[in-house]
């Protein structure tokens, strides 16, 4: 038998335990845990060892390894030991052959049962003892269920707060599920999206539970321009992958539209955000958003319906072959090209009105290089804008800058 047992246990206390695990307890030389999980075992004659300073504690422990004839060290920490637990700091400081692992429920496992929701497909982030930032590409992802370790600056308001400064396209549905296994368990609904000043007492011992919802529609009143990214229908798998607003926002100004403006192309129109934007600003133009994806070309139309809009025209097939039936444009906008991009760009500009615009939206440098040779071949005096941006997302009790994806805006006036 090995000299320390690391045993979980619930709030429920002594009773939750297995009968070998409880003979384990009463056989103990010398019992360790938090002031809390002590508080879980009657009191008898076993020395009580409380976890306060880590270092101090360990030393003790050997020092009771060294000195007593036939030790039996247990340990008592919370669920399964080795997930998210004391068990990885034990395993650095004593041999595997020293320890004997006996794992509670986990507070995950308690939360989707009390659920009842299937978690194998689940993605588990500990925010314990550490801040949120390992949660935002979770939430930019769009992942389906998430289950969050929480503590007292980490809590369901950061996350609440935290999910409304990345302004993703992903509802999320929430659960608080708190002293799970204690008389005290309770589960809170909450809607990421509604003020944390809303938020009702929430017991310490908790542990967040996300579910990704259908996605929305938008509400009636939207401001005039520059749209919120999560008023979109987007990529269930990559629901980030779209024009973020404030780009959007600069592309529009490149596009300069004016009430003149008929036709306007949009390339690669991906969920149609930005052609959205332009048939709003320009309700007398006809927009064709063009997308070579069947599920782009789906999300189109369910944007297009979702805004009422009767001058956009969604369009499935590859540029530059597909624009050969459609009038001349006063305005075009390129979002993605992938291979054809040099080949758009000579359709597009051969065709495009005097006085017309076209404006790129380019992610890599290669794809840069290559329009930017293409302006110098042409002898063409591009206006470029590199764009850099942050938002602001909160961190404890300040905030960070959270960087967006660089684009370089190459816009190219005709006559």
């Amino acid at each position: 038998m090995t000299p320390i047992h690391v045993v979980g246990i619930g709030l429920e206390g002594l009773q939750g335990l297995a009968a070998t695990v409880q003979q384990i307890l009463h056989s103990a030389t010398l019992l360790v845990g938090s002031d809390r999980h002590l508080q879980l075992i009657p009191e008898g004659d076993t020395p009580r060892l409380s976890l306060g300073n880590f270092n101090a504690s360990l030393k003790a422990i050997q020092n009771h390894l060294d000195t007593t004839p036939n030790p039996q060290v247990v340990i008592l920490t919370s669920g399964d030991p080795l997930f998210y637990g004391l068990g990885r700091w034990l395993l650095e400081v004593f041999t595997p052959d020293q320890l004997t692992f006996h794992p509670h429920l986990s507070a995950v496992q308690l939360a989707f049962s009390r659920l009842k929701l299937p978690w194998q497909d689940a993605v588990i982030y500990s925010a314990h003892g550490r801040d949120l930032a390992g949660l935002v590409p979770l939430l930019q992802r769009g992942v389906e269920k998430i289950a969050i370790y929480t503590d007292g600056e980490a809590n369901i308001a950061a996350i609440s707060r935290l999910y409304q400064a990345l302004q993703v396209p992903v509802a999320y549905r929430a659960w608080v599920c708190q002293a799970l296994g204690s008389a005290e368990e309770a589960i809170l609904p909450w809607d990421l999206a509604q003020p944390v000043t809303g938020l009702p007492p929430v017991h310490p011992l908790n542990l967040v539970v996300l579910l990704r919802q259908p996605q929305r529609l938008p509400p009636r009143e939207q401001p005039i321009l520059g749209l919120g990214d999560d008023q979109f229908f987007t990529f269930e798998d990559r629901p980030s992958l779209m024009t973020k607003r404030e780009v959007r926002v600069l592309v529009l100004a490149e596009l300069a539209l004016t009430g003149t403006v008929e036709i306007v192309w949009d390339i690669g129109a991906g969920t149609g955000s930005v052609a959205v934007e332009i048939a709003r600003l320009a309700p007398q133009a006809t927009v064709y958003a063009i997308e070579k994806t069947a599920i782009g070309f789906q999300l189109i139309e369910r944007n297009r319906k979702a805004f009422g809009l009767t001058n956009l025209i969604p369009l499935q097939g590859t540029a530059p072959q597909c624009l050969r039936d459609l009038p001349p444009p006063n305005r075009v906008f390129i979002g993605g090209s992938g291979a054809q991009l040099l080949a758009n760009l000579d359709y597009c500009w051969c065709h495009l009105k005097a006085g017309g615009r076209l404006v790129l939206a380019i992610a890599t440098l290669e794809h840069q290089g290559q329009v930017l040779r293409w302006c110098q071949t042409h002898q063409i005096n591009p206006q470029v804008l590199q764009v850099q941006l942050s938002r602001s997302v909160p961190l404890g009790q300040g905030h960070r800058l959270h960087p967006l994806n660089p684009v370089t805006l190459i816009t190219l006036p005709q006559g």
